[in-house]
């Protein structure tokens, strides 16, 4: 992968001097030097999320002493998250996205320092203000980076960024869920917490010394032109969506939550099926599966990096991805040997990182002002669905097998794909521009939108 350098010197602002932006919105001519930095900040503060994630989650036990506890301390944290989807588009609008993710991650960083001094003796109402502080930043953060990758690395790179952000998202993931039983056992709950508050001091040091452009006035691709409402004068077609926005975009925004409440359905169900199969060594067959599954997604960016200068990918690639990961995942339940469980994981892992990659460079096609409201939606739908999957497999999971849970949730996840393809079947595709740069290809072709982008 060729890298460029970048356009904007460390002590600007992130919109850069006058007349210094670039052709494509973008700081630089690519993934250059900066992004990759700031990748691996994002990435060290994932890690710190994944292992912050099984820590908290044990030590709001230890605080509520029962499972209903747990409970309302991960529903708190998801209905922050969910308000924050709300209102991060309006947030966006009223200061720089660089601002809002700095401040999300000093936020954090005191939430997760509060609770590291406090953990000895921290009672239920510290607890809460801490978990909504979580679900807000992580929410306000994630929606901020995803609106702000064509501005940082140039609207025809961001399938690249895209890959980028979800192979250091998946590494995190790993790392953090690897690292979290040894952290705990060696130093307590309030060593897990200082490492999650360093990360996030981590994260915002790096934002505030690379300080990259997050903000562009560019205008939105709608891939290469295809504006589906005014493209054909005096056409009535039956698939604008609400709120002005096409109907496929919202149709993916739809699956895309649809695709958590799925998701939900795996998460709650491998830890039972982990103890059923390993009694002795529970861990170790999660961390086999979810190691499986990072490299499925790392494997991914791979690809569609790859392919990158060949056809653009939209919704079908996306709705495609959506129901190989659904399949994959009732697989993965289905009582399979250890080296065919983690085959299946790692085709799950594919077809999930080709998903994220597609759906979010998807929405990143959309113009500056509107790429933070769409980004908005999508992790509020999300989050609902994640949370409402979160209570209904739970409750599920009491009467009936894990297989049958998984596959009832991911069923609909199937559903809704074959829906979407059907729906994306029925609207004509207007002819693209051919180029043989990766520029010309993602910067003009109607099919453009690569992602996922999880």
């Amino acid at each position: 992968m060729a890298t460029k350098a970048a356009g904007v010197p460390a002590g600007t602002s992130e919109r850069g001097p006058a007349g210094a932006r670039e052709p494509g919105g973008g700081q630089g001519s690519g993934t250059d030097g900066r992004f990759r930095a700031v990748v691996c900040a994002y990435a060290v503060s994932g890690y710190g999320n994944y292992l912050n994630l099984i820590a908290l989650s044990l030590f709001s036990y230890q605080v509520t002493g029962t499972a209903f506890g747990v409970g309302a301390v991960m529903a708190l944290r998801l209905l922050s998250g969910f308000v924050a989807g709300l209102s991060s588009a309006a947030l966006s609008a009223r200061t720089s996205r660089l601002r809002v993710m700095i401040g999300a991650d000093v936020a954090q960083g005191l939430a997760m320092t509060v609770l590291a001094l406090c953990a000895a003796r921290t009672p239920a109402w510290l607890l809460g203000c801490a978990v909504v502080v979580m679900g807000a930043g992580n929410t306000c953060f994630t929606v901020a980076l995803r609106s702000a990758v064509p501005a940082m690395v140039g609207r025809e790179f961001r399938t690249r960024a895209n890959g980028l952000l979800v192979t250091g998202r998946s590494i995190a993931t790993v790392l953090g869920f690897a690292s979290a039983a040894p952290v705990i056992a060696f130093g307590g709950y309030g060593t897990a917490f200082a490492v999650n508050a360093a990360s996030f001091a981590v994260s915002a040091g790096a934002l505030l010394v690379l300080r990259p452009r997050t903000d562009g006035e560019e205008h939105g691709l709608e891939e290469g032109g295809r504006r589906e409402d005014a493209e054909r004068p005096g056409r009535r077609l039956p698939w604008r969506g609400a709120a002005g926005l096409p109907g496929l975009l919202l149709g993916m925004i739809v699956l895309r939550g649809v695709d958590a409440l799925a998701s939900s359905s795996h998460n709650v169900a491998l830890p039972v099926v982990a103890h059923a199969s390993e009694p002795s060594g529970p861990a170790l067959f999660m961390t086999r599966f979810w190691v499986a599954w990072a490299i499925g997604t790392i494997v991914a960016h791979f690809v569609l990096k790859r392919a990158a200068k060949g056809p653009a990918w939209g919704e079908r690639a996306f709705a495609l991805g959506t129901l190989a990961m659904s399949v994959f995942f009732v697989a993965a339940f289905t009582g399979l040997p250890d080296a065919g469980l983690m085959a299946v994981a790692a085709c799950a892992g594919f077809a999930d990182g080709w998903t994220e990659i597609v759906f979010t460079s998807r929405l990143q096609a959309a113009s500056d002002r509107q790429r933070s409201r769409l980004f908005g939606m999508s992790a509020t739908a999300e989050t609902a669905g994640f949370a409402v999957g979160t209570v209904l497999a739970a409750a599920a999971l009491e009467t009936l097998p894990a297989l049958t849970v998984v596959g009832i949730f991911h069923g609909a996840a199937v559903c809704g794909a074959l829906l979407l393809l059907l729906f994306a079947a029925a609207v004509p595709r207007s002819p693209s521009p051919t180029s043989g740069s990766e520029g010309g290809t993602h910067g003009t072709s109607p099919r453009s939108g690569t992602l996922p982008g999880a």
